[in-house]
């Protein structure tokens, strides 16, 4: 396995593995990798002969009170998680090889991402769109892989791949989660012992909103009302709790519906965020 550090050897590796007729697959992570990751890994192997991993804490994706400086790192280990993956290529490129002096040129995505996390988290969906768009052209890659936990980035980065005509097929990979249900996070490190049992309630919670939603029900307000108790009285603080639309991310109408019904959540047990959702087919 290749370890790239610099923008010019990540190309030259990619641009030589196309021109001898291969197929380049890229998993974007912020490292700290769990076998969530793992999963998109061997998802890209599938569609495609050589995967790159990119490992990089994106700084311009968190704001001014979140969790940069603390954000999980482990290299090494994430290394060897890879190797034993069967990636070809991790790139792994310090900050500055990323983002340069007085950059002043942004990807902006302003339909999408005005809801759920894109409006707790001002500016957050700028900086996942501009290094994304970033390592788009760095890698030049095929297929890329993103996992639907993060549903709401999944969408918006098929709408940029869409909208700014990059020659990219964008593969969703579904959630992986642990035995007990609870959704894989490098976050959940943060978690104590107490606040990980709890956090099980979001969940949970998810599952029987969906079961209702699929069973027919059609009282969205009351579905939410419950969810957001069943959370809060775990001990955790909401963010949001929203049913949607599954395709433009917007309130659900019955005189145009979409196929799909998203039911998302946001909540903090103690200074851990956590994100959950589900698709309900209609």
């Amino acid at each position: 396995m290749k370890i790239f550090r610099t923008s010019s050897d990540m190309n030259a590796f990619s641009r030589e593995v196309r021109r001898k007729g291969g197929r380049v697959g890229l998993v974007p992570t912020m490292g700290y990798l769990h076998q969530g990751h793992i999963s998109l890994a061997k998802i890209a192997k599938e569609h495609s002969g050589f995967v790159v991993l990119s490992n990089f804490v994106n700084p311009t994706q968190f704001g001014p009170n979140e969790d940069f400086e603390r954000y999980p790192r482990d290299l090494q280990r994430d290394n060897n998680l890879c190797e034993q993956a069967g990636v070809d290529a991790v790139f792994a490129p310090p900050v500055e090889e990323i983002y340069g002096r007085n950059e002043s040129v942004w990807v902006v995505e302003d339909s999408l991402s005005t809801v759920l996390c894109g409006k707790s988290r001002p500016g957050h969906f700028r900086g996942v769109c501009t290094v994304v768009a970033k390592l788009f052209n760095i890698v030049e890659p095929d297929i890329a892989v993103f996992g639907m936990k993060d549903y709401q980035q999944l969408k918006i980065i098929e709408q940029m791949v869409r909208d700014l005509k990059f020659q990219i097929r964008i593969i969703r990979a579904p959630i992986v989660r642990e035995p007990d249900g609870l959704a894989m996070s490098s976050r959940n490190k943060y978690l104590s012992p107490e606040e990980r049992k709890n956090a099980l309630a979001i969940s949970a919670g998810i599952k029987e909103a969906a079961k209702k939603i699929s069973a027919g029900c059609k009282d969205y307000k009351k579905i939410k009302s419950e969810l957001a108790l069943r959370i809060s009285q775990s001990g955790g603080k909401l963010d949001y709790v929203e049913i949607l639309d599954a395709d433009s991310l917007h309130e659900f109408s019955y005189k145009n519906p979409s196929k799909n019904i998203l039911v998302a959540v946001a909540a903090f047990y103690g200074k851990t965020r956590l994100i959950d959702n589900a698709i309900v087919g209609r």
